[in-house]
């Protein structure tokens, strides 16, 4: 076996078979889950509690203001342009994976189409902060209820994901036996 088949069996492109595309779904939506826009969510817990340091409470609402202006800058300046690429990969991979049968493309796309819910989610999410300027208990709320949002996406993603996998492999391995 030379270095080009140890390399290309390493990288598999057959995706739903290759436990380094596991290993990154599961990293993907577990880093997702824990910044909450852009915020790590044990900063949340930490401003959260009774008895926590005013500088605490003052770092999370300067971390939060400081991303959603971001979040809403990016939108309001190239938000359209964004939303057309988005949409024109997202299509292409459907069209390649799904039509064509591009095992890969299938992948990218059940990792791409939630995470671009997640991303309007968040520009939702930052929106109302900065429109009814939270602070404090209702600030928590609303980083605890995007959180559960993309936790309930990144779950059926997941479970979509895996039952697509699991169909793919086992017709690969009807065909192929």
């Amino acid at each position: 076996m030379d270095w080009y088949e140890t390399v290309f069996e390493l990288i598999d492109m057959r995706s739903f078979s290759n436990l380094w595309f596991w290993i990154a779904l599961a990293v993907l939506w577990s880093s997702t889950s824990h910044w909450v826009l852009g915020v790590p969510w044990d900063m949340v817990l930490r401003a959260r509690k009774k008895d926590a340091p005013d500088q605490s409470v003052t770092d999370l609402h300067d971390m939060v203001r400081i991303n959603t202006n971001r979040i809403l800058y990016i939108v309001h300046e190239s938000g359209l342009l964004i939303a057309g690429f988005v949409c024109f990969v997202l299509t292409v991979l459907a069209l390649t994976g799904f039509i064509y049968g591009r095992e890969i493309s299938q992948a990218l796309f059940l990792m791409g189409f939630p995470m671009s819910l997640v991303g309007l989610a968040s520009f939702l999410s930052a929106r109302k902060i900065r429109m009814q300027a939270l602070e404090g208990a209702l600030l928590y709320k609303q980083m605890n209820r995007h959180r559960i949002v993309t936790q309930i996406i990144g779950m059926i993603s997941i479970f979509v994901t895996a039952m697509w996998g699991m169909l793919q492999n086992m017709s690969v391995g009807v065909l192929g036996g």
